[in-house]
């Protein structure tokens, strides 16, 4: 016992130390892959100066290019999820589904898709197998097709059995322009249904989790939402599938890049009851969690009804709900009103809750 407090020695809370990654560590960390501050400091502060040229003003998942009077859109992802099969999913529907809905992100119809498998050697040929097939049916599922790719294999030990790469392409509409620079104060801020089920569904399959109600990921291509977004003859300004860093990830970055503030009624945010319960079990925040099926999108408030209600009439946006509003208070930065009437930040994620979730 400490002669001074009564307090057991071990338990000294002076001698304790934070266990989160510092930001000037010398090594890479696996919060520099989760998508939040880390991330963005290693590509701003080591990627991009090695690249040469002017460093895009805003970084998003997919780039909107012209080729011979052509608006294209151009992504590239790679994915190292574990365990390669999770319910509701695969390695092989997430390398599809997730550069089907960055290129949706910026309007765009997706078209071609490149494939990389990096096979670690003495995986079995069936798990191969299992995910080409999955990887296949989601392209078709897509409406994609998948045009050239390349295969390596890595020494034992020197993989996770399966990682998958892809890149693709598509053609961006006329009139369409999807930039968090077009936000304004007063834009509603809407997401398609329900979060953080992607996240829980990984983290079930890895810990061995089981609750009540079996929680599936929500890993689907949202090409055909936007497209019914689209057609619905409204204002959108921009969209985000919110993937690593989840809900909050998403928002700080369109605070930030806009240089307005953003409102969210944490009650209106859509937390089915599994996610809420094994959020609480597990010490995490859903607007943290992944997604791999979702979007949220920053609308014109005059148009938000009419977005709202396209969104509705699809299956995969059945769910979903406005749940905020843009303000010209603190710019950059996002609060939650909370069931209780009060006001908390809601931070841009240091690193990563859950790793290896995509």
């Amino acid at each position: 016992m400490s002669e001074t407090t009564g307090t057991p020695a071990a338990l000294d809370m002076l001698s304790w130390s934070c266990p989160a990654p510092l930001r000037d560590r010398p090594r890479v960390v696996m919060g520099h892959g989760g998508g939040g501050v880390l991330s963005g400091e290693l590509l701003e502060q080591v990627v991009l100066p090695a690249l040469g040229g002017p460093a895009p003003a805003v970084l998003t998942d997919s780039a909107v290019v012209e080729l011979d009077g052509a608006r294209l859109a151009f992504s590239t992802d790679s994915f190292v999820v574990r365990p390669l099969f999770f319910p509701g999913g695969s390695i092989g529907d997430l390398a599809v589904n997730g550069t089907v809905n960055d290129l949706a992100m910026s309007g765009a119809r997706a078209a071609y898709l490149s494939c990389g498998l990096i096979l670690e050697e003495g995986v079995e040929i069936d798990t191969v197998a299992r995910v080409a097939e999955a990887l296949g049916a989601a392209a078709r599922t897509a409406g994609v097709r998948v045009v050239t790719g390349d295969t390596k294999v890595v020494e034992a030990g020197h993989g996770d059995g399966v990682y998958v790469n892809t890149a693709g392409i598509g053609v961006v509409p006329a009139g369409v322009d999807l930039r968090p620079q077009r936000v304004v104060p007063g834009d509603a801020v809407l997401v398609s249904g329900a979060i953080g089920v992607h996240g829980v569904a990984i983290m079930s399959e890895r810990e061995n989790l089981r609750f009540d109600v079996e929680v599936e990921s929500d890993c689907a291509p949202l090409g055909g939402l936007v497209e019914a977004m689209l057609s619905a003859g409204a204002d959108l300004h921009v969209l985000r599938d919110p993937t690593r860093g989840g809900l909050a990830a998403s928002l700080n970055e369109i605070a930030a890049a806009s240089g307005c503030g953003v409102v969210v009624q944490e009650r209106a945010v859509p937390v089915p009851p599994p996610v809420a319960s094994a959020c609480a079990m597990l010490g995490l925040d859903p607007m943290y969690v992944a997604n791999e099926g979702k979007l949220v999108a920053f609308v014109a408030r005059e148009h938000a009804d009419a977005v709202l209600a396209a969104m509705r009439a699809h299956p995969l946006g059945s769910g979903a709900a406005v749940i905020g509003e843009v303000v010209a208070d603190h710019p950059g930065m996002v609060v939650a009103r909370t069931g209780l009437g009060g006001t908390r930040v809601v931070d841009m994620p240091m690193g990563e809750q859950l790793p290896r979730i995509c």
